[in-house]
């Protein structure tokens, strides 16, 4: 109950969010609205994208809850390890997340695997 009472207040005074997780090790890229990839001269703003201080446990790797505005559509992520030269078979450039989910999918999968909270203030993108 007290993870829901979380998600729940952090989105107070806001309209529709979505989260995603967010690997230790990867950066967040490129962002894309409604009106195509999102750019500081046409939204005249930076999208509101927020590290949470809620991160999930899967298999020995750490994942933060992001939260977005509405207005965004995809995040391309990137990781932030430089590319190893010897296999290039092994590198991933970058990853472009389509489906963000909601609230109620941020619980589920809550519920679904052993998380833990960090104390500490979210980091903005």
């Amino acid at each position: 109950m007290a993870i829901l009472r979380y998600v729940r207040q952090q989105n107070l005074n806001r309209t529709q969010v979505k989260y995603f997780f967010l690997s230790d090790g990867w950066t967040i890229g490129r962002v894309w609205g409604v009106g195509g990839e999102w750019t500081y001269a046409t939204w005249r703003r930076l999208p509101d994208i927020t590290q949470l201080d809620l991160c999930l446990w899967d298999q020995k790797e750490t994942m933060w809850l992001y939260r977005v505005e509405d207005a965004v559509l995809m995040v391309e992520v990137k990781p932030t390890a430089p590319a190893d030269n010897t296999d290039p078979a092994k590198n991933i450039g970058s990853v472009v997340l389509t489906r963000l989910i909601d609230a109620e999918q941020v619980i589920e999968r809550l519920g679904a695997i052993a998380a833990r909270c960090q104390i500490g203030k979210p980091q903005p993108m």
